[in-house]
């Protein structure tokens, strides 16, 4: 017995972590064209893009080990079946349940990990993930500069060019909008041609224009929009790149985001926003009972019609007024209310989100290892086809759930579980008709059922 649990084992161990790294590395194409815009042009080094993709690739492991958990046991007892392996392991009396059973204790420790990993090691990774990308959306913009849009990231200024040659840092058709004094666009200078570059020590942006106008606003009540125009064969701005150079505080800006947050910090952040949610909630009742009493003004509406004609309208719109403002109010409250409602509900997501990914890994076993006994198909053919299309589904419903959950709609256990439970009854079922050997669907009951009226008439 020790040898076939070893040679399940085995069987399962090679395949599970060929379709767990083939999962990460799509998991990682899908991040680097979601980011392809911000990492290119970047002057990014070996080390830092290195470090950038193994970051991103710790979030994608609880995402990819039920993903390479269904792979991987549809195709090993996809094969196992098609080499009739399963059958002569049944007619020597060894059940299903006890060939499952190495493999299942492996996939329990295997879940138990992704628990961990995610309550532990992926709030880290999201963090030290999120604040680079931050790092490197803020670094350099002048590589950032797109063609025929204005640029609006440096403080005080906008940007527009026509074209631009990114090797050269050379740019043509340039407008610059200078807005630094607060006054508007005040100053609007204008070049055939330019150079962009940075200082040595990357604290400024160093832009050389050649061939150029400067207008420039003039405070003068006598004269109608008096400017001063000013020709340039060259002229040098210079932009303090301060807010876009590397912070070693940025990782402070994701800190306390729900997804940088373990369940037992995740279990304190709720609790108070939920007190911060329940105070708000009675400062709102205590202010709209308190300023807007309906007694105070009984006594008003009862002596207007002894009031003359001017007096009942000004009386009419300060009651009219009163109302307006306090819908205003009403409705302010009830958003920021709400708002805080989803905040809370976002964060009880992650909370069950660690769980439910790691039951997920399990779930998605019990799926694939009846259905590979079933269909009897290994390799990356049949068995990847229709992994793919479980998984799609039950990342559909997943999706749903989630969404229903951050919409309100749905409480978010009910969400964040509702994929595990509508596969949990199709996992009983594959179970129950891997353990008989009997199809996955019986198509002579419907055939009888078809034939049975054809019989009918022939006979009358």
């Amino acid at each position: 017995m020790k040898r076939l649990h070893l040679f399940l084992l085995k069987s399962f161990l090679g395949p599970f972590i060929a379709t767990f790294f083939i999962a990460i590395f799509l998991l990682l194409m899908q991040f680097l064209w979601k980011y392809i815009d911000d990492l290119v042009g970047k002057g990014l080094d070996f080390n830092q893009i290195a470090l950038l993709l193994f970051y991103a690739s710790a979030r994608f492991v609880p995402i990819a080990l039920p993903i390479a958990m269904l792979l991987a046991s549809v195709m090993v007892f996809g094969k196992l079946g098609e080499q009739y392996e399963l059958v002569a392991l049944k007619s020597a009396g060894i059940s299903l349940p006890r060939i499952l059973f190495p493999i299942t204790f492996l996939v329990i420790i295997l879940s138990y990990g992704s628990f961990l990993f995610s309550n532990y090691v992926m709030p880290i990774a999201n963090l030290k993930n999120g604040s680079m990308i931050y790092d490197i959306q803020k670094k350099k913009p002048s590589l950032n500069i797109k063609e025929g849009i204005f640029y609006k990231d440096i403080e005080g200024f906008s940007i527009k060019i026509n074209e631009k040659n990114t090797s050269k840092n050379t740019l043509k058709d340039i407008i610059i909008y200078d807005h630094t004094s607060k006054k508007g666009n005040d100053k609007v200078i204008t070049a055939q041609s330019g150079i962009m570059q940075l200082t040595k020590d990357e604290k400024f942006l160093e832009l050389i224009l050649y061939n150029g106008h400067s207008y420039t606003d003039i405070p003068n009540k006598k004269k109608k929009n008096p400017y001063r125009t000013t020709h340039f064969k060259e002229d040098l701005i210079r932009f303090d790149l301060a807010s876009f150079s590397k912070s070693s505080n940025s990782e402070k800006l994701y800190k306390g985001h729900y997804a940088m947050l373990n369940n037992m910090q995740l279990d304190f952040a709720i609790d108070s926003l939920k007190i911060k949610y329940q105070d708000k909630e009675k400062l709102f009742s205590k202010n709209i009972t308190s300023k807007y009493k309906i007694s105070t003004e009984i006594d008003s509406i009862i002596n207007l019609k002894s009031l003359p004609s001017n007096q009942k309208k000004q009386q009419y719109e300060i009651a009219i007024n009163k109302l307006r403002a306090l819908k205003s109010v009403a409705k302010s409250n009830k958003d920021d209310l709400e708002y805080r409602k989803i905040i809370i509900t976002k964060h009880k997501i992650e909370w069950h989100r660690k769980l439910s990914l790691a039951v997920a890994c399990l779930l998605l076993f019990l799926i694939g290892a009846p259905l590979g006994s079933i269909i009897r198909k290994g390799g990356f053919g049949i068995p990847v086809l229709v992994s793919v299309l479980f998984f799609i589904l039950f990342h559909v419903i997943n999706m749903v759930g989630e969404k229903s959950a951050k919409d309100l709609s749905m409480q978010a256990f009910e969400g964040m579980w509702l994929a595990n439970l509508v596969f949990l009854p199709l996992a009983i079922f594959l179970i129950y008709k891997a353990k008989n050997d009997s199809k996955l669907f019986n198509f002579s009951n419907f055939t009888i059922l078809f034939k049975m009226p054809i019989k009918k008439k022939q006979l009358k």
